[in-house]
């Protein structure tokens, strides 16, 4: 439910065409589908709430999934937070959606809110997107809060590792994933044991916060069985 006070944002009242006040519409999908203006009995505002619930399909919480992820994946966090919190309210321990909703708070850059969703979720549950944040703010936990330093030992000699590890786990703290990973594959490439295979064990949850099914983890596996394999 979202109040909007059309004076301030008159851009959506002509957008919707809101000739009265109260002026209510309902979305879904993204989409109105259904509207009414000026005051109503509250008998016939019970109407209107019936018909919307009679409107939603009988598998709409794989409607609003779909919806959810959809956005997502489009960059439209606002929106598929919202489908995402719309199944938790059918279904509060629906693991996937948890995993959207953290990942949606994550993107946002809402660090503790994406830990309360995951908090939430039953014991044990294992998702790839419940996964994915944990991943994230575990790397987030652990970065190093200036990383200037480390661009200045690495910029004098580019073969320090611990230098550059540092500088890996700094720029994945901050979303940088693909500039991480690259760095994590220098050192592979030149010492693979080195620190006990710490920059291959540090790319792995690179991998896993960036998303299994990810450009930089598709990309960064392929270069890592290359050097491995070489």
């Amino acid at each position: 439910m979202v109040k909007i006070d059309i004076d301030q944002n008159p851009a959506y009242a002509g957008q919707l065409r809101v000739q009265s006040i109260p002026a209510v519409f309902a979305f879904f999908g993204g989409r109105p589908v259904d509207a009414f203006m000026g005051a109503l009995p509250e008998s016939q505002v019970k109407a209107f709430v019936d018909k919307l619930a009679a409107m939603a399909p009988a598998d709409g919480v794989d409607e609003l999934m779909d919806m959810a992820k959809a956005a997502l994946e489009a960059g439209d966090i606002a929106l598929a937070a919202q489908g995402f919190a719309q199944v938790l309210q059918t279904e509060p321990d629906h693991v996937k959606a948890l995993g959207g909703l953290a990942r949606c708070y994550l993107a946002g850059g809402e660090a503790d809110r994406a830990q309360e969703i995951l908090d939430m979720a039953p014991a044990g549950a294992s998702d790839p997107d419940l996964d994915s944040v944990r991943a994230a703010l575990n790397l987030a936990a652990e970065a190093p809060s200036d990383s200037q330093q480390y661009e200045a030992r690495l910029a004098a000699d580019g073969d320090d590792h611990e230098a550059r590890l540092a500088l890996a786990k700094a720029l994945a703290a901050h979303g940088r994933m693909e500039a991480a990973a690259d760095h994590l594959l220098h050192i592979i490439e030149r010492d693979r044991t080195w620190n006990d295979e710490a920059a291959r064990k540090q790319l792995l949850t690179i991998f896993e916060a960036a998303g299994p099914g990810s450009e930089v983890a598709r990309n960064g596996r392929r270069r890592l069985s290359a050097i491995l394999f070489s």
